[in-house]
């Protein structure tokens, strides 16, 4: 299998700040995420190894890649028997089986019920640990050819990367009632990232083009969290990452799944300048509802979902989807062109390849 490319006039480099600056672009940005199992398949069909994710970058025409720098600290956790840890976090994950194969979930909530004490010497990762040359090499080595983002969907996550660790029902519980050890631990993780993302950025100045941040603001009908609690403790925290972006003179793009749009307005006050996933079928959350709202004052990235045609439909009805989100979006330019999650793996490869066609086929501007 092969994709016709769209013709460039742009690097991706060019292509990702105009986007994010909402300036004309030969087409939209586009970007890629797969779980592995799927992701292999594609790899297959396109001729790669599914362990090299360059070639199937460049096939797709993916304009970006996520530089980050490699933990070389000590373990800071032991997994138990039959499970799955990971260091930079502690959650603890077990194998689940399905039809298009497995995938590793979250499990045994090491904070769950913890005691104060517990919260107070669960162990968080040491900035000093991290290899930043290594990363600042990464980043070199593309040669100012794409896109670089720093960060990634766990910066700072709030509700995600903690319900990992605690388990989400007490977690929504210890922000409700301010618990005051729990918000000890989110703000101690916090703070350990801030430093690391300062670090990275400083070491590899002028290199990175975005900071990329993750937080889940919205079930599928409703908000996650109250207003009053997001001004509370979650828009101080997300602030102090939107100035640090800010310092390096870099646009901040923040992922959040579900209906998440009620907070829009919040998050271009303290300088995001676009977000990620947009699930079409969530309430107040469709490219026409996005655009008449906060075209022109966000960038969107997302839109394609992974619970629609692209998983249940036809190579027909990927490509009509992807048409009609793209005259939408594209109407207000600062569109980047991707699935609302990543793609799973009970996904036609068909589909997939049915997708990125239609990006470079009618993504032209």
């Amino acid at each position: 299998m092969r994709i016709e490319k769209a013709k460039e006039t742009m690097s991706s480099k060019e292509r990702v700040r105009k986007t994010f600056a909402h300036e004309k672009t030969d087409r939209v940005t586009i970007g890629y995420e797969a779980n592995t199992g799927v992701h292999a398949r594609l790899s297959k069909a396109l001729g790669v190894s599914d362990n090299n994710m360059e070639p199937v970058y460049q096939a797709l025409g993916v304009d970006y890649r996520l530089i980050t720098a490699p933990y070389v600290g000590p373990d800071l956790f032991e997994a138990p028997p039959g499970r799955r840890v990971r260091q930079l976090e502690g959650c603890i994950m077990r194998w689940i089986e399905h039809e298009g194969g497995g995938y590793w979930d979250f499990c045994d909530f090491p904070l769950a019920n913890a005691t104060d004490d517990q919260f107070d010497t669960f162990p968080v990762p040491d900035p000093d640990h991290f290899d930043y040359e290594e990363a600042r090499r990464m980043a070199l080595s593309y040669d100012q050819q794409y896109g670089l983002a720093v960060g990634g969907l766990g910066f700072p996550d709030i509700i995600n990367s903690n319900g990992r660790i605690m388990g989400m029902e007490d977690l929504l519980c210890h922000l409700a009632l301010e618990t005051e050890p729990a918000l000890r631990f989110i703000n101690r993780r916090v703070n350990f990232q801030l430093e690391y993302l300062e670090r990275l950025m400083a070491r590899c100045k002028d290199l990175f083009d975005f900071l990329w941040l993750g937080e889940d603001l919205g079930t599928q009908i409703a908000p996650m969290i109250s207003m009053d609690l997001y001004r509370k403790i979650f828009k101080p925290i997300h602030k102090r990452f939107c100035d640090l972006a800010a310092e390096y003179g870099i646009p901040v793009l923040l992922h959040s799944c579900g209906s998440s749009s009620w907070a829009f307005d919040e998050l271009i006050e303290i300088g995001i300048s676009a977000v990620d996933t947009l699930q079409p079928e969530a309430a107040n959350m469709s490219p026409a509802y996005l655009v008449k709202h906060y075209g022109g004052r966000l960038g969107f990235r997302g839109c394609i979902s992974t619970a629609g045609p692209l998983t249940y439909g036809t190579p027909e009805e990927v490509m009509t989807v992807c048409r009609e989100t793209l005259q939408t979006m594209m109407t207000c330019r600062g569109y980047h062109f991707a699935p609302t999650h990543q793609i799973q793996n009970n996904t036609p490869v068909e589909n997939i390849i049915a997708m990125y066609q239609a990006a470079h086929q009618y993504g032209c501007y």
